[in-house]
């Protein structure tokens, strides 16, 4: 008998452990600069992000290659000149979520978050400090944030033939649906 419930107390522990991760092969990151010349936008829709809702552990994975852009030419200088994704393949966070408690994954509702971590683009990482919402509805959750990078930080280069099309600064938009489990 003793043995029968320690082997349900470790399954019951195992099951638990085990819904705490939530993640996503196909999240979204939208990267936007806006000048008086020209606006541009891209897409990266698979992104890897993983989120544990016990400790707030957040990760983000993306390969740069995975942008695409309107035009194809910008996005052909967005891989070899200036994210250099032969050299740079990946971009990556590794964070927390500040009072992860305070969400409740069982319950319908938007919930303020502020994420704090690691920012790696261009071979550089940076502390980098974001507000978002983690968004619950019907069981499921989504993370979204959207904040700004400047270029200079991660050594990002703007020839001069070309400063005044892109901006010094880019708005980075996160909208990732988290709905498998781990």
């Amino acid at each position: 008998m003793k043995y029968l419930i320690f082997v349900f107390a470790v399954l019951l522990s195992a099951k638990t452990t085990l819904a705490q991760k939530l993640y996503t092969k196909n999240g979204s990151i939208s990267i936007f600069s806006s000048t008086k010349m020209e606006d541009i936008k891209a897409d990266n829709n698979q992104v890897l992000c993983v989120l544990n809702t016990q400790t707030g552990e957040l990760q983000f994975s993306l390969l740069n290659k995975g942008f695409h852009f309107e035009k194809a030419l910008m996005e052909e200088h967005f891989n070899e000149n200036y994210i250099e994704s032969n050299k740079f393949p990946k971009s990556t966070f590794k964070g927390t979520v500040a009072d992860i408690s305070k969400v409740n994954f069982a319950s319908d509702g938007t919930y303020p978050i502020t994420v704090k971590g690691d920012l790696t683009m261009h071979g550089v990482t940076k502390i980098t400090t974001a507000s978002g919402n983690i968004i619950v509805k019907d069981g499921k959750a989504t993370a979204a944030s959207k904040f700004t990078a400047k270029l200079a930080d991660y050594n990002i280069s703007i020839p001069g033939a070309v400063k005044n099309n892109i901006s010094e600064s880019i708005e980075i938009t996160v909208n990732c649906n988290l709905d498998q489990k781990m």
